[in-house]
């Protein structure tokens, strides 16, 4: 799995000229699922989604996580995230996984990171055409990927 995570004062996500979700200040995921990725994956982008210490402490240095500022989370499935761009330039998605892995997988990250906060996870529609709007704070974006764990 891939995740990128961005500090956002604000974010929301709309869905046919209809606003869906939308979260104050914390983190916009985008989640992409590729095709072997399992629960342990999940778990552990979870974790470190809640656990990551991107906001910033009372001298300024980024020393606090999402659960350290009672921040809101809002997860958007993103299966472009796992693109090929080796060969041409037309993106290849042959290792984005399909419906039945990735929705599971991207339901379980939402219920596991709600868990892990104690506050649900907003999130957009697997798959439906949504338009997607922030404001990155600093701006703080980072790239996490399960397999490589960095």
């Amino acid at each position: 799995m891939r995740i990128v995570i961005q500090r956002v004062t604000e974010a929301s996500v709309t869905i046919d000229n209809q606003l869906h979700s939308t979260i104050g200040h914390g983190l916009m995921v985008l989640v992409g699922v590729r095709e072997g990725d399992t629960l342990d994956d999940m778990r552990w982008l979870a974790q470190k989604t809640v656990n990551l210490r991107i906001f910033d402490d009372e001298q300024g240095v980024m020393n606090r996580s999402i659960q350290d500022v009672g921040g809101e989370v809002l997860a958007v499935s993103q299966f472009t995230l796992n693109a090929s761009t080796k060969k041409g330039n037309r993106p290849s998605y042959i290792h984005a996984a399909g419906h039945d892995l990735a929705v599971p997988l991207y339901d379980a990250y939402c219920d596991e990171v709600a868990s892990l906060l104690g506050k649900p996870t907003r999130k957009g529609v697997f798959g439906a055409e949504m338009q997607v709007s922030l404001i990155n704070d600093g701006p703080v974006t980072i790239i996490i990927d399960s397999k490589l764990r960095e």
